[in-house]
């Protein structure tokens, strides 16, 4: 783990971006608390498919629908 303040952050940043990349865990810290992490961007991979999770997910036989008031505060049926 390497703790490093703003300032030297700006300084270092492309050395503590490759640390990260390597897993290294890089923290930046600003008076002297940490305030951010760096960590490797991993972009998600594969095509999704629909119904991978078919008979994986149960909803209770007890599930009640949204009451209407609280649907549309949530945007139910806006399109």
């Amino acid at each position: 783990m390497v703790v490093n303040t703003i300032t030297e952050a700006k300084a270092q940043l492309s050395a503590l971006v490759e640390r990260a990349v390597s897993g290294e865990e890089v923290i930046i810290s600003k008076a002297g608390k940490a305030v951010a992490v760096l960590v490797p961007y991993n972009r998600a991979t594969g095509v999704r498919q629909p119904g991978r999770l078919r008979g994986k997910i149960r909803i209770a036989d007890d599930f009640d629908t949204l009451p209407e008031d609280i649907a549309s505060a949530f945007g139910a049926g806006e399109q």
